[in-house]
């Protein structure tokens, strides 16, 4: 790809004379005869390097200068001419001047001068990036994260972001699936593409099916006109599968042809449509399962499971509690509001069963609610500040969420527990639980574990 130069001088001649030097070099040029035209140029041209005459009309060259910097143009400066002085020149390069030759100069002298300042240029954006990637090390693309688990799978992402490969993302609701997704569409080469999101398990099977692939017109009652599906959408760009656990079989068939040939038809149409694509899926369901089932192609399974990715619910990454709540207040408007070390400790010891989601709603709930600098254990949720409570005659009780619970993951997850402390022996793990070897087995066999 050529680089492109801007020449901003009043004299034609020396103009002429640059364009023949550095087009004869392998250089795009583009002139501007004052200042007023370099200004609207550099908008127009996007150059990759300006030479800047110091005197022309108004604005003059310096000027000129000026305004680029304070609009925050850093593509190299190198500023001509022909009334050199000491005082000139160092007003100049605090004005962001990359380079200043005085004239007559020689045409190698600039050709020397244009290449060193892209190659400065070229080292800027590299240490821009790297130190962009320092800083992602705990917040990438709004992922907040300090706890090894979460780095280890943010580490995953910027490993696996610029290849083709097909990524599953598998987490519990709330744990931010989608930040992940778009972190990968993010720092990949379709990062200025079209990311483009749809959820399975919103939509009934024949909706679905539309929304992905489109359909024409008198497709069916109420299909008017052609529309586009999700998957030409995203020509180019990402598509985000979500709940790709819940799509009927039907779809499946065509998901996996999709990816097989990177060809549909729309619904009621007879054309092939070829597109760019990459998938990306993400589920809350144990897929190995679906398939054992008989509900889930095992064939689409090995499409999509290329790199499987898998975030840690909140309970298991309490590292982040403290870190994720001082980002929630600042993005509430609470930034300068702190936690009492009761309420972090409640907030730490609770289980976020809706996880990060739960976590930033709980937040959002207690910057409303509570009054003064400080939040303390008596504005949390019953739930959060209580998730055991102490009930009569000595016995436990669990607080039942106010958007209540699903038992049956409740359950899975305390044999999950259980078989964890147990050091994975189901006798041990079915005395914790008060259960007989027998019925944990049953218990295990049906939750696929």
């Amino acid at each position: 790809m050529k680089r492109r130069v801007l020449i901003a001088d009043d004299e034609k001649n020396m103009r002429w004379v640059l364009r023949q030097a550095l087009e004869a070099e392998g250089y795009e040029v583009a002139e501007a005869a004052d200042g007023k035209e370099a200004l609207s140029s550099v908008g127009e041209q996007e150059p990759d390097v300006l030479i800047l005459d110091h005197k022309m009309p108004a604005p003059d060259g310096m000027e000129v200068l000026r305004r680029l910097r304070a609009k925050g143009f850093r593509f190299p400066i190198i500023m001509l001419t022909a009334h050199g002085n000491v005082q000139t020149a160092v007003d100049a390069m605090k004005a962001g001047a990359s380079e200043y030759l005085t004239k007559p100069f020689d045409l190698d002298e600039l050709k020397l001068s244009i290449e060193k300042a892209l190659k400065m240029s070229e080292l800027s954006a590299e240490v821009d990036r790297l130190r962009e990637e320092i800083d992602q090390d705990w917040d990438l693309e709004g992922i907040v994260a300090t706890d090894p688990k979460m780095l280890s799978v943010l580490d995953t992402v910027r490993k696996v972001a610029p290849t083709a490969a097909t990524v599953m993302i598998y987490g519990e609701s709330g744990t931010g699936k989608e930040l992940v997704a778009r972190a990968l569409h993010r720092l990949s080469e379709r990062g200025t593409k079209p990311f483009v999101s749809v959820s399975a398990g919103a939509l009934p099977e024949t909706l679905l099916e539309s929304e992905l692939f489109g359909y024409e017109k008198g497709a069916f009652t109420g299909a008017v006109m052609a529309k586009p599906g999700r998957f030409e959408m995203a020509n180019g760009g990402t598509l985000f599968l979500d709940e790709v656990g819940d799509v009927s079989p039907g779809v499946q068939v065509k998901l996996l042809r999709v990816l097989q040939e990177r060809t549909f038809e729309r619904l009621g149409g007879t054309r092939s449509i070829e597109v760019d694509v990459r998938v990306i899926s993400a589920t809350n369901r144990d897929l190995q399962q679906l398939i054992a089932d008989g509900t889930f192609r095992e064939d689409l399974y090995y499409r999509l499971n290329v790199v499987p990715v898998t975030i840690p619910p909140l309970r298991k990454r309490t590292e982040d509690i403290p870190l994720l709540v001082a980002h929630f207040l600042t993005k509430f408007g609470a930034g300068d509001r702190s936690i009492s070390p009761e309420a972090m400790s409640a907030m730490a010891s609770y289980q976020w069963p809706g996880n990060v989601r739960e976590l930033e709603n709980t937040v959002e709930r207690m910057v409303i609610l509570s009054r003064g600098d400080r939040i303390g254990v008596e504005d949390l949720p019953t739930e959060v500040r209580a998730g055991v409570n102490v009930c009569d005659a000595g016995t436990r009780c669990f607080v039942l969420p106010e958007a209540g619970l699903d038992l049956e993951e409740v359950e899975l997850d305390f044999v999950r527990q259980a078989l964890d402390r147990a050091g994975g022996s189901p006798p041990k793990a079915a005395k914790l639980l008060g259960l007989t070897t027998k019925t944990l087995e049953a218990r295990m066999q049906r939750f696929g574990l």
